[in-house]
Order: C-alpha cells, then structure tokens, then sequence
C-alpha cells in the first residue's frame, strides 16, 4: 500500500509540483492518523514516503533541523518574541506584529482579531497553546500603548532579521515561510486539514463556497488541539 501511495504522490509532483504533492501528503497523513485513531488502521501506508524537496521563497518549508537551529538562535528581544509566536500560531506577520492587548482574550486564552485585521476580512479567533500563552503573558505591558511589539513597523524588524540571518547557517527564508511551516507541521503531525485552515483562517477546501457557508462551526477545541499538539512537537525538537 505505501508503494501505491508513493506512485500516487510522484503522479502528483509530477502534475502539480512539489509543494502540491507535500500537501496532498499532509491531507493523506492526517486522514490515516484519524483512521488509526478510529481503530481502522494500525499503520499509516504514507508513513514511508518521503516529502517532496521545495524550491523558491513561497514554497519553503524549513526542515526539522532548521527549526531546531531557529528556535535555539533566538533572543530575549520582541522580534525573536515575534518569530516565536508566529511559528506556534501560523498567523500572518502583520497580525502578530502589530498585535494589540484588545485583542488578546487571557480569560478565553484565544487571539480575537477583528475583520478588519485580516487579509480575508472575516472576523478570526485563535486559540493559543500553552507556550504562546505564555509568551504574550510574560510581555510587559505600556499604559501608553495597546500594542504588544510597539508602532515602528516592519521597518527595524528587517535589521533584526539581517542579525538572525547572520546567525543561523541554514537556507535563506522568509517570515511567511514560518506560516507555512507550522500548517505543513501540523498536517504531519496528524491534524486534519479543515482544522488547519481554520487555524490560519483559510477561507477554501473545507470552508470554501457552500460548505463555507453551512460549515460555522469554529471548531475551537481541536484547533486548539492541533496548536497544542505542534507546540509540544516544537518543544521537544528544541529542546
């Protein structure tokens, strides 16, 4: 069965590309987990196919080794705070940075972003594993402000990036690289697609036209399950 799944996967690289074949991956394994999880399977038949080499800036993934180096290269600053965060979310930059105190709901543990803070305009709620709560509750708090990471813009960030570069001696990458690895981790690590969209606020597949329409659940538990389960692998990648 994994050498049917392997020519499956290497029908769609060769079609769609590598970063097609690496999500249809993702939607293979996180189905089979469900089923092992059912007590339909014992093993998951993708388990022994390999993921697809991603070239180009908009399909980097950073491997595992890359993430450990990553998370151990960071500092005790906001933007290391900030990359921190936007790995265990999978939320875009400009939502994470320019975060606000309004919209962190600590008795909810859960990022409230409104509409009109989205790119898709669609009010968006995030539940936030341990360790990113932990990280928004250790930040000092201004009374001049609401912003967590301050107003200066992504301007200064591009400095703090250029040093963490300098850093690091892995393959160039881009912030919104860390979006894309944490769905892809998470879809490795066994979470079904739909509820990673919704972490990300995706707005096709699962939650795309009719079934967007009918579908409001906003499945909080296991997005909150599948954040949790990417930070704990997180953890003990880097540890």
């Amino acid at each position: 069965m994994v050498i049917c799944h392997a020519a499956l996967l290497g029908d769609v690289e060769t079609n769609s590309g590598a970063v097609s074949r690496n999500r249809a991956r993702s939607a293979l394994s996180g189905f089979f987990a469900w089923c092992i999880s059912e007590g339909l399977l014992e093993t998951s038949p993708v388990a022994g196919t390999a993921k697809a080499n991603e070239n180009g800036s908009r399909e980097r993934v950073l491997t595992t080794d890359e993430l450990k180096q990553l998370w151990r290269a960071l500092g005790d600053d906001p933007f290391s705070d900030v990359v921190r965060l936007l790995l265990l979310t999978g939320q875009r930059r400009t939502e994470i940075g320019s975060l606000r105190w309004s919209e962190i709901d600590l008795a909810r543990k859960m990022i409230v972003l409104p509409a009109e803070r989205t790119k898709n305009s669609r009010f968006h709620e995030l539940p936030l594993s341990a360790q990113a709560l932990a990280i928004i509750e250790r930040l000092p708090r201004r009374n001049s402000s609401d912003y967590l990471f301050g107003t200066r813009g992504f301007a200064h960030w591009e400095r703090a990036k250029a040093a963490l570069d300098q850093r690091l001696r892995i393959a160039p990458f881009r912030l919104h690289d860390l979006r894309r690895s944490c769905a892809t981790g998470m879809g490795e690590l066994g979470v079904l697609p739909h509820v990673i969209e919704q972490a990300l606020n995706h707005v096709s597949g699962a939650k795309a036209g009719v079934a967007g329409v009918y579908n409001r659940s906003k499945m909080s538990d296991a997005v909150r399950e599948g954040l949790q389960r990417w930070a704990d692998h997180l953890a003990q990648i880097t540890a």
